[in-house]
């Protein structure tokens, strides 16, 4: 909740002042911090996350014809649209009863590879980096950029940089060697997504019943050329981000709470098996079992469900601090589920987007983001689940699940080991990413690279499979269907930065109700009904401040670190509000806080 614990005695008093960055510019709609930030004791006390955009695509998919939704719904976002393109292919795949051919299959997911390896590297090297660059770290905490002077880089041997400076001289923007290089694998690997989806970033090739590209033999080369070309720089990624991120724990004692959350982590599964998917609701269970991403809800730590009927019916979208009004009171579209399951009011399939635009307020409603929960049977929680920015998320997940056994990706049920083959100058690579203590800020960012390494590895195996299926003259790579009179679908995939799901329900041939969640409103969600805060704010409400500037040139550095760990779609830019802050108060009471909401 939103009560803060009472403070150690022997503290200074607080000095309170009130931090903002607003807008921090996203494409899914402005993203304000609002802070309070105690200088005498180095942390934040208070934090609500906001956002002042109002999109509205629940509104006007209704009535449309249900086989244009994959093109609409790409357009929610100008980064990872095709995600949402596949995310709607899936729910309508459903609700037609029909499954794509396998090439299809594979061809989709070398796409949703692509663009893994393309945005993950676009975002990690190009923009989270910036705030653990010289640069920054000059700015904000230059006793640690002279110690990272003096510090050998442990993994030396497979990036090339003989200091920790050495790599965060690298990630400067616009003049550090891995940031310019950074820029050209991402090229590399968007024309990869190209070959197989045709357009970035709203797919030109999608379709429910599969693709529209032509499985030329050319089509895979062409990927598989460009694929051995960056495997290299994916490799020297994942040893530059840990020898940085581990010199932060050694450099910075206590780092590991910056961030920090309780482990409530939700993964919807990624890249659908040819050989098990179907499609069928009464079959979902099994056939999301055998993503090559497992599905699952980790609860401190532990394996709750992966099972997408279970994520399915759990999901709840709340209001709390939300400009909304409520839809209780309508008739549900959805009673039951195919297996007979009821389907709560609260549930996407149920819900009606009713806007009430109004002024912010802080004690009341102050963003347009709704706030997604999980119901957790067991203890009738409802859980403000976090994506982890994606990658955390679906590497614990897979991890804990064991189910994933692949030539290039094995989970050990407390890891997950990743094979690279050998590429221009380093040799074959097995990395493995292990279950980290802590859900925090740096785990977050660490875990990225070695996604990127994940992706490529399932590539590697999608184009084998593609191609001997194309050397076997199976190139079918389209299913005819009919769009039935009534129906309900839903998808589950992982857009990049963590879990999507589109919910329809079509009557008289056409869009009755259609609500897609992306990650965004998961992790920016304000505080629900029950006052339970969103993942933005409980990650930075509470955290340590370690930039060594005090109010009048304050960055904000580590509160960025954590906002931008969730990967909040695209950071374009950050603003400054209130000038150099404004003292609100300076109160005597060790216990400060102890019933502060």
């Amino acid at each position: 909740m939103t009560t803060t614990e009472a403070r150690p005695t022997g503290r200074k008093p607080p000095q309170i002042v009130d931090m903002s960055w607003d807008p921090i510019t996203r494409i899914i709609g402005n993203l304000g911090i609002y802070t309070k930030i105690d200088f005498a004791n180095r942390e934040v006390v208070e934090c609500h996350s906001t956002s002042s955009l109002f999109r509205g695509y629940s509104v006007f998919m209704k009535g449309k014809d249900p086989r244009d939704a994959g093109f609409i719904t790409s357009r929610i976002c100008g980064i990872c649209g095709d995600n949402h393109t596949t995310c709607s292919d899936y729910a309508q795949q459903m609700a037609y009863g029909v499954k794509p051919p396998r090439l299809a299959e594979h061809i989709v997911n070398l796409g949703e590879a692509a663009e893994y390896m393309f945005d993950h590297t676009i975002f990690q090297d190009n923009l989270v980096f910036v705030d653990f660059c010289e640069a920054m770290v000059k700015a904000t905490n230059p006793g640690v950029l002279a110690r990272a002077e003096r510090s050998d880089a442990p993994r030396g041997d497979i990036h090339g940089y003989r200091t920790i400076a050495d790599i965060m001289k690298a990630f400067n923007p616009f003049e550090g060697e891995v940031y310019k290089e950074a820029l050209k694998v991402s090229r590399v690997t968007r024309e990869m997504f190209c070959l197989m989806e045709g357009r970035h970033v709203h797919p030109s090739t999608l379709y429910p019943g599969g693709v529209g590209t032509l499985p030329q033999p050319t089509v895979f080369t062409d990927y598989l050329s460009r694929l051995m070309r960056v495997i290299d720089f994916v490799k020297k990624a994942v040893a530059m981000n840990d020898d940085v991120f581990d010199f932060f724990y050694e450099a910075l004692p206590g780092y590991e709470e910056v961030g920090r959350r309780r482990i409530l982590l939700g993964c919807w599964g990624a890249w659908q098996n040819p050989d098990v998917v179907d499609y069928r609701y009464e079959n979902m269970n099994r056939w999301g079992k055998a993503m090559y991403v497992t599905p699952g809800i980790v609860v401190d730590g532990e394996l709750v469900t992966n099972n997408l009927v279970d994520i399915n019916l759990g999901l709840r979208i709340m209001l709390g601090s939300s400009y909304y009004e409520d839809w209780v009171n309508e008739q549900p579209f959805v009673t039951h589920d195919p297996l007979g399951n009821p389907v709560d009011m609260r549930h996407p399939w149920n819900q009606t987007t009713v806007p009430v635009p109004q002024k912010r307020d802080f004690d009341d409603k102050y963003s347009w983001v709704m706030s997604p929960r999980w119901h957790d049977s067991r203890t009738g929680d409802h859980l403000a689940l976090d994506t982890g920015g994606g990658p955390l998320a679906r590497l614990w997940s897979t991890a804990l699940s064991g189910l994933v056994d692949t030539p290039y990706i094995k989970s050990t049920g407390h890891s997950v080991r990743i094979s690279l083959p050998k590429g221009e100058s380093l040799p074959e690579t097995t990395l493995e990413w292990r279950i980290p203590k802590w859900s925090n800020t740096i785990e977050r960012d660490r875990a990225r690279p070695y996604f990127v390494a994940y992706a490529a590895a399932m590539a590697l195996q999608f184009l084998e499979e593609a191609m001997g299926l194309v050397r076997d003259g199976d190139t079918k790579v389209f299913e005819n269907f009919e769009v039935p009179d009534e129906a309900i679908g839903c998808g589950f995939h992982e857009a990049v930065r963590g879990v999507l799901s589109h919910h329809l329900v079509i009557k008289d041939k056409k869009i009755a109700n259609y609500h897609p969640y992306p990650p965004t409103p998961w992790n920016a969600s304000p505080r629900d009904k029950f006052g339970t805060p969103g993942p933005y704010e409980d990650a930075v409400q509470g955290q340590p401040i370690f930039e060594e500037n005090g109010p009048d040139d304050f960055k904000g550095v580590d509160i960025m670190r954590t906002v931008r760990s969730f990967d909040p779609c695209l950071p374009c830019g950050v603003h400054m509000y209130v000038g150099k802050g404004k003292t609100l108060t300076t109160l005597h009471s060790p216990t400060y806080g102890a019933n502060h909401g």
